[in-house]
């Protein structure tokens, strides 16, 4: 009896041997990489679902003409808008990378109302910023974007940032280097004085306290969860109504983040 059970002893005592180190090695390797490519295409699809850049400023920053023309490349004159507008941008070298557009009032009573409506679907913003008044606005430049940054759906999706130093033509315009130097200054002031929770844009509470940027440090935007670039341009264009806007470092990071 006992030697006719002992092949199949063997036969188990074989298939119960550890695997060889070589070949679990290797298990191990397919097994890590199956799961970082199933994290970046997780990653990747909720980024691809998030197709809007966001225009924000405050009124008169010159939102609406660079809106205008980065889609038709014409000049035309505008006015203050109380509602959003958006169509899709297409990259000129790359016709099949597009993102839409959307460009949002800058009223004070309006402003926040409506980013808190297209917020999540931002892949990206383009903060405009009117560089010839700007030494006379930033207080209020810094205000509403700190509202934005400390938002609880942009903190999380951290979205490109670009800020636009619009205005360039104009020879009293300030550099966009003046310009964020000023902006982490107001923000930095802003975030000791501000103790509250961080709210969503309705005013919403979302729970303990904020921290823009390092605690114990000057603020800067290398601290920010979102990559922020700074850019200058001029949607009129030096050459006036006739020309060309003055954009390329903006047309550059759309064509970078579409």
């Amino acid at each position: 009896m006992a030697g006719r059970l002992e092949p199949h002893l063997e036969a188990l005592g074989r298939e119960l041997r550890p695997p060889d180190p070589a070949v679990l090695s290797v298990l191990l390797a397919l097994l890590a990489v199956a799961i970082t490519l199933l994290i970046w295409r997780f990653v990747q699809g909720r980024r691809s679902s998030r197709k809007a850049v966001l225009l924000l400023g405050l009124c008169d920053a010159g939102k609406t003409l660079l809106f205008a023309r980065l889609l038709t490349g014409k000049y035309r004159d505008t006015q203050t808008s109380i509602t959003d507008s958006s169509a899709v941008y297409r990259v000129s070298n790359d016709k099949s990378a597009n993102v839409t557009l959307i460009d949002l009032p800058g009223h004070e009573s309006l402003r926040l109302q409506f980013l808190e409506r297209f917020k999540a679907a931002a892949r990206a913003i383009v903060f405009v910023v009117d560089s010839v008044a700007f030494q006379r606005e930033v207080k209020d430049v810094a205000e509403f974007l700190y509202q934005v940054l400390v938002d609880s759906t942009v903190l999380k999706n951290a979205p490109a940032l670009l800020i636009a130093c619009n205005k360039q033509d104009v020879t009293m315009a300030k550099s966009a280097k003046l310009i964020q130097q000023q902006l982490e200054k107001e923000l930095n002031t802003l975030r000791v004085t501000r103790s509250a929770a961080p709210t969503s844009l309705d005013g919403s509470a979302t729970g303990g306290p904020t921290q823009l940027g390092k605690k114990g440090k000057d603020f800067d935007f290398s601290q920010l969860p979102m990559k922020v670039e700074f850019v200058e341009c001029s949607a009129r264009g030096s050459k006036g109504e006739e020309g060309d806007a003055d954009f390329e470092g903006l047309e550059k990071w759309l064509a970078k983040i579409a």
